[in-house]
């Protein structure tokens, strides 16, 4: 057991101490009320320089022990400089199957780096927007979950893949 904790603390210095130099965007929206509400999607403006080399897209979210779901289902929008638009409906595991929040942290809260896009490549410079909204529903009904209680942020980040 030692051994495990000596190992992941090495893990979280590495990520500490880390270069960042391949991060073309990381922000974060931190949610006023500890909650995602269903009606207010999170956006960002990302500008573009580089339509040559490879990215790996997340979204970011924290969590707290309120967050009472196992997973979470995000519908995004990425919306291109010639005006086109991707729309993804995406589903995130946020416990094992225990029941205990993935992520990491060593407190109550906890930060998930889920994959949005692997390894793509953006076919254009110019201003992309990005838009994220939680779509959670209670089982066996079509209503949304208005409040999603937990979240205490929604975040995108963009890192360059290292050849």
């Amino acid at each position: 057991m030692i051994k495990f904790y000596s190992i992941f603390f090495l893990l979280v210095l590495l990520t500490l101490f880390s270069c960042t130099d391949g991060i073309l965007f990381n922000k974060n929206f931190k949610m006023a009320s500890g909650a995602w509400p269903y009606d207010e999607p999170v956006s960002f403006d990302i500008p573009v320089n580089d339509s040559i080399n490879h990215y790996n897209l997340f979204i970011n979210i924290r969590n707290d022990r309120d967050y009472a779901y196992s997973n979470l289902f995000v519908i995004t929008k990425m919306h291109f400089p010639d005006k086109s638009v991707v729309i993804d409906t995406l589903e995130y595991e946020m416990t094992d199957n225990a029941g205990y929040f993935l992520g990491s942290g060593f407190s109550d809260v906890k930060e998930n780096k889920l994959f949005y896009k692997e390894n793509i490549r953006f076919p254009e410079t110019g201003n992309y927007h990005f838009e994220a909204r939680q779509a959670m529903r209670a089982r066996n009904t079509i209503e949304p979950i208005y409040s999603l209680e937990g979240v205490r942020s929604v975040g995108l980040s963009i890192e360059k893949i290292k050849n």
